[in-house]
């Protein structure tokens, strides 16, 4: 099984300087690959320096834009992902490979509750995780890790589904429970990064309203859209009655209510089918 290592990196010079030695030491011959996503530091002189390869893009196009041109490039059975600020142990690899022979599709590190970065964003997490394992009918441990280790091929069959954004471990990780592959955890403890965060709070509450409608949407709408039909038609029904025996009517905001229900329905309806499209089986790249 020949191993594949992408570190997307932006500004992480600093980082890799410590990561690189280290991982190799525990990697050996795996072929490392870093993908430089428009750094203004010596990034790229850092990894010519371990003699590791290197994918540069001009510009910044985002932590999931690194992460595809990582997984084109790789030419391993197996890729790993992990970050560049020093967050992930290079001795934790060995453990997600391990796990992974044992006949997983992707195996997925879990932070515990010391690894988070602040309360805010471990809010963000916990409520990601049940929602996500709510959907999915499957305990997910950590929506939102970017250290895994995935079976090249099966990864391969979803970039065109993964954003150039942060949110790409949750497309990758509803994906793959969509198109029935298998996904395991296992528990890690996450550094400190070295250097600063390029997230912000104001990006992290946006990109959390995003990730929230995304993760039913990528997996199942109408999980989400028929709980919302049923309450539309609850309340239309509850106010039908209320106008009816009190006024003797039936009120528009009665029809309004209804006409909504049908609608919502429907339009999830319509999305469960084109979700059903979007992970329509690609026998080419099994």
């Amino acid at each position: 099984m020949k191993v594949s290592l992408v570190i997307p990196a932006k500004n992480e010079a600093e980082s890799l300087q410590q990561l690189l030695p280290e991982l190799k030491a525990v990697v050996g011959d795996a072929e490392i690959v870093v993908v430089d996503d428009g750094s203004t530091d010596n990034t790229g002189e850092v990894c010519r320096q371990h003699q590791v390869k290197q994918i540069r893009h001009p510009y910044s196009k985002g932590n999931g834009a690194a992460i595809k041109s990582g997984a084109r490039q790789a030419t391993g059975d197996v890729i790993v992902f992990m970050d560049g600020d020093g967050q992930h142990r290079p001795e934790d690899v060995p453990r997600l490979l391990a796990k992974l022979e044992e006949g997983f599709d992707m195996v997925v590190g879990a932070r515990d509750k010391e690894s988070q970065a602040d309360s805010f964003r471990a809010l963000g997490n916990f409520i990601y995780n049940k929602l996500a394992t709510l959907l999915t009918g499957h305990k997910i441990l950590d929506l939102t890790s970017g250290f895994r280790a995935v079976t090249r091929s099966k990864f391969n069959q979803f970039l065109y589904l993964l954003p150039n954004g942060f949110s790409y471990p949750t497309t990758c990780t509803m994906a793959f429970f969509r198109a029935g592959y298998s996904v395991d955890y296992i528990p890690i403890k996450a550094e400190k990064r070295v250097g600063s965060s390029h997230l912000s709070i104001i990006k992290d509450g946006i990109r959390f309203l995003i990730i929230i409608f995304k993760v039913g949407t990528l997996y199942s709408p109408l999980k989400i859209f028929l709980p919302v039909s049923v309450s539309f038609f609850t309340l239309g029904f509850a106010y039908y009655l209320f106008t009816f025996l009190s006024d003797g009517r039936f009120t528009n905001m009665g029809v309004v209510l209804f006409v909504s229900a049908i609608f919502v329905f429907l339009i999830g309806l319509v999305s469960e089918q084109i979700t059903t499209l979007m992970y329509k089986d690609d026998q080419s790249n099994s």
